[in-house]
């Protein structure tokens, strides 16, 4: 069983940053494939960015990429995403995710496990 606790979120300017921590507890994580996804008010969850269990491998959303930087530490049982330049559209609860394989997806219903999400305001 994989818990996952986010944090990171808060309040910030537009043009401002801000990073994403996630913690996750129980022995799958080493192998586990790990996303980002957000979600806004009357919104579907939106994909952010993912990275492999090797952490060679990433994907990002359009909206955010160039922006966004996903990276993981799997000696830490930590996955992180490094936001800058933040936008008011950006505004949203921020969730990770973890899959039992190493194999990545952009697709929410592909993943196992979830957090309790953080939210990420940025004001205009």
């Amino acid at each position: 069983q994989v818990q996952l606790v986010e944090s990171g979120g808060g309040l910030v300017q537009a043009g401002g940053s801000l990073r994403l921590s996630c913690v996750a507890s129980g022995r799958t994580f080493s192998s586990a494939a790990m996303g980002w996804f957000r979600q806004a008010p009357g919104k579907e969850r939106e994909f952010l960015a993912t990275i492999s269990w090797s952490g060679v491998i990433t994907h990002y959303a359009d909206s955010v990429k160039g922006r966004f930087t996903i990276s993981r530490d799997n000696a830490k049982n930590t996955v992180y995403l490094q936001m800058i330049s933040l936008k008011p559209e950006d505004t949203a609860v921020y969730y990770c995710a973890a899959r039992r394989t190493s194999t990545s997806s952009i697709m929410p219903i592909q993943y196992d496990y979830w957090g309790q999400g953080t939210q990420v305001t940025v004001s205009s």
